[in-house]
């Protein structure tokens, strides 16, 4: 007897597959989620949330709790540029907090998630079937180092751009009370530090880094930010992601889709990651709900086009050591210029 036939079977349940099922459910779609790992699942993340993030969740109903985002502002020695958001605030959001929003909605809506790996994949003419399970549609959502995503045969060769310049990111949550109500990068000669207010009495550092080493080294590059933070109490352990530049060859394989990281993934540097993911996981279920699962592909280049692009010039300008000693500076002293910079971030 053929198993029972659903509309979609989600891989992963991070804050993108969940994004995915809510949406499908929400439309009146049969969804299922498939995460191997129990409970609230947490991540190296900056948390920091754009406000065309915040919208993207108050689109799905979902409002997690957190600490109100400004704007962005940039360090580098004595050098300060800021720029307030002008579509509305962000949110600092605790990974956790966000993950348990979005589950707890998933699960109101009555989409099962169940503890079950997806490591096999075939595909037929009006259907796919992963681990026993049967679906329309099969969407991969199992992030940076995405399975499914090589087992559809979407995963792209390493170039030499992923392979001479991979970053990693750390992150850590600190017992302290905000000192700012904005994100702030601080840039060093190779690594960038972010703090961002999540609750009245928490800020996260994160840190990415073209240099692999423990979160205490990586701080040392920051002695400013260091000394800030040296009597708070350390109140998360220590998490790392990378590398953080993952390519797919496309986006869709027959009836398998991929979305967040799997899809692809540049850099955390712009801090748009979790709204790129939320928007186009929006587009995912529209073309699931039209049957035109080719329409994806071209849905997500173009509502992915900007922040990638933001994303690559900085990551080139990063790389050049004349210029990137630069873009602090020149951020300073063209407000009007970071401003609109931070404007395109923040749709």
């Amino acid at each position: 007897m053929l198993s029972h036939l659903h509309d979609v079977v989600v891989a992963g349940g991070g804050p993108a597959g969940l994004a995915v099922a809510l949406g499908c459910a929400r439309a009146g779609l049969d969804v299922v989620v498939c995460e191997k790992r129990p409970g609230v699942i947490d991540k190296a993340c900056g948390e920091g949330l754009m406000p065309g993030a915040v919208r993207a969740l108050g689109a799905l109903g979902v409002d997690p709790p957190g600490h109100t985002i400004e704007g962005i502002t940039y360090r580098q020695g004595s050098t300060v540029a800021r720029a307030a958001f002008r579509t509305g605030t962000g949110r600092g959001v605790r990974r956790t907090a966000l993950h348990n929003s979005l589950r707890s909605a998933v699960e109101r809506h009555g989409v099962p998630i169940l503890a079950l790996p997806i490591d096999n994949v075939s595909q037929h003419s009006d259907h796919v079937r992963a681990e026993g399970l049967r679906a329309r549609y099969l969407v991969a959502a199992d992030g940076l180092h995405s399975t499914v995503r090589e087992l559809a045969g979407l995963a792209e060769i390493s170039t030499a751009c992923t392979t001479r310049f991979p970053r990693w990111g750390l992150r850590r949550h600190y017992a302290l009370v905000p000192f700012t109500d904005t994100v702030e990068v601080t840039w060093a000669s190779q690594s960038e530090a972010y703090v961002t207010p999540v609750g009245p009495d928490t800020v996260g550092v994160a840190i990415l880094s073209s240099v692999r080493g423990g979160f205490t080294q990586q701080l040392s590059a920051f002695p400013d930010l260091a000394a800030r933070i040296a009597n708070a109490e350390p109140i998360s352990s220590v998490r790392g992601a990378g590398p953080l530049r993952q390519r797919a060859s496309n986006r869709v394989a027959g009836r398998v889709l991929l979305v967040g990281d799997a899809a692809g993934y540049v850099d955390a540097l712009t801090g748009e990651g979790l709204a790129v993911s939320l928007v186009t996981a929006a587009e995912l279920v529209r073309c699931i709900r039209m049957d035109r699962p080719s329409d994806y592909e071209h849905a997500w280049k173009r509502t992915s086009r900007r922040s990638r692009w933001l994303t690559e010039a900085l990551l080139w300008a990063r790389r050049q050591p004349s210029l990137a000693r630069r873009i602090v500076p020149t951020a300073a002293k063209n407000p009007w210029l970071f401003a609109l910079a931070v404007d395109q971030l923040a749709r």
